[in-house]
């Protein structure tokens, strides 16, 4: 039986087909120069078909009222990309690198005042208190009973000595069930690899040294501002 995209992903469905059609436009140098595929109309088609079948399999965390619904709706749109990139036979690196590159140009299409007003907005003392809220009930069996495909994460508060002004420990994280789910795990990290880039277009630094993919315990991120 086919699956049904769930109605909150139908009600975003045309914006991200239209997010997926821009950044597959500004893909198309980097696929020539670094993939050295002609066939570009061919991959297109293949993609937005791949991407057709992610949405499908995209895991409800509880819409408008999860953050992470967005990363959902932004990112796993790269799993087509990276799905239709391994069966054209591009290494694994090279997708990494044109994904990064093509979600950079894509960032920076938004004005320069609108990234670093989210960027404050994400830092600001209001945000962190929705992330600790969330971080707490993300934790919770109730919680994770009922959406089992999410995020388990602990907010951080800085200690003694540390230069950044929030963290947080993803436990459990809703890509890597996804992969795993989907037979997704060699592209993964080139997933992991694009928030470095979402959040310095916005002002904000990350520092994270380690992540599930990789096979640690939990990834470690950390926020700061990056000085300007």
């Amino acid at each position: 039986m086919a699956e049904i995209l769930h109605p909150f992903y139908e009600a975003h469905r045309g914006a991200m087909e239209a997010a997926m059609r821009h950044r597959l436009d500004l893909a198309e140098a980097t696929l020539r120069e670094r993939a050295h595929l002609s066939d570009i109309d061919g991959i297109r088609q293949e993609v937005m078909d791949e991407f057709e079948i992610v949405l499908t399999q995209m895991p409800y965390v509880g819409g408008a009222a999860s953050r992470m619904s967005d990363f959902f709706m932004r990112l796993m749109g790269f799993m087509a990309i990276s799905r239709v990139l391994r069966r054209r036979g591009v290494p694994l690196p090279v997708i990494g690198e044109i994904e990064r590159e093509t979600y950079k140009a894509q960032l920076l299409t938004v004005p320069e005042a609108e990234r670093l007003a989210s960027g404050r907005q994400f830092m600001s003392p209001e945000n962190q208190a929705l992330m600790r809220e969330q971080a707490a009930q993300s934790v919770t069996s109730s919680h994770q009973n009922e959406f089992p495909e999410d995020f388990v994460y602990d907010f951080v508060e800085p200690g003694a000595g540390d230069t950044f002004e929030f963290g947080i420990n993803y436990k459990a994280c809703g890509f890597c069930k996804f992969a795993a789910r989907h037979g997704d795990k060699d592209i993964l990290p080139n997933i992991c690899g694009l928030d470095f880039d979402a959040y310095a277009v916005r002002g904000i630094r990350l520092d994270r040294t380690q992540t599930l993919a990789g096979g640690a315990s939990h990834c470690n991120f950390r926020f700061s501002r990056l000085q300007r």
